[in-house]
């Protein structure tokens, strides 16, 4: 079962994650951002991953330790899951319309974490998610699964179909890299040995 649970606790956040890769895209999810509650519900149905997250955050203050801490455990439960990722395609890519907006994410799950996102996001909020957040989320989701991730945005204006678009397109391709490849199943997909 490649699955990761994981409870992390700190002064700001108080998150449990539970991850199931070979799932078939449910999720319950609550960080108390409706907004951001939408994302990762649309990334656990477009990657097929069984998620739940749960996460009481201070809010009070502002989102941002709710989404960076989210960002952390959600990656750190991808690694754990993937274990010594044998047999995994390793590489995803997935382009998403939506509407006036077109976004592509390539991914590699290379255990060299790299993050580069080119988005234009031009307010300040998405409901209650501060969008200049969903960079810091995407940082802190790369660099603890260990993963080489490019978002592109090639054009859009609406930022809830860009956001929407981001998170639709790392589910797709989330779901293609780490789909087992039958005729490598037990092999690591690198030409060192390991990932």
């Amino acid at each position: 079962m490649r699955t990761s649970k994981i409870e992390r606790k700190t002064l700001e956040t108080s998150i449990y994650v539970d991850l199931n890769l070979d799932g078939t895209g449910k999720s319950d999810i609550d960080t108390g951002i409706g907004f951001f509650d939408h994302m990762l519900t649309l990334l656990a149905f477009h990657s097929n991953f069984d998620l739940t997250v749960k996460c009481d955050g201070d809010l009070k203050v502002d989102c941002h330790h709710t989404i960076e801490d989210l960002g952390i455990v959600l990656g750190t439960c991808l690694k754990e899951a993937l274990n010594d990722k044998k047999g995994i395609k390793r590489y995803g890519s997935f382009t998403i319309p939506m509407d006036e907006t077109l976004v592509t994410t390539n991914l590699d799950i290379s255990g060299r974490p790299y993050l580069v996102f080119n988005v234009n996001l031009t307010c300040e909020r998405i409901g209650t998610f501060e969008t200049e957040m969903a960079v810091e989320f995407f940082r802190a989701f790369a660099f603890n699964s260990l993963i080489t991730l490019h978002i592109n945005q090639h054009y859009g204006t609406n930022n809830h179909h860009i956001v929407e678009a981001v998170f639709k397109s790392l589910g797709r391709a989330l779901k293609e890299a780490v789909s087992i490849d039958e005729a490598n199943k037990d092999k690591i997909v690198s030409s060192k040995g390991v990932l």
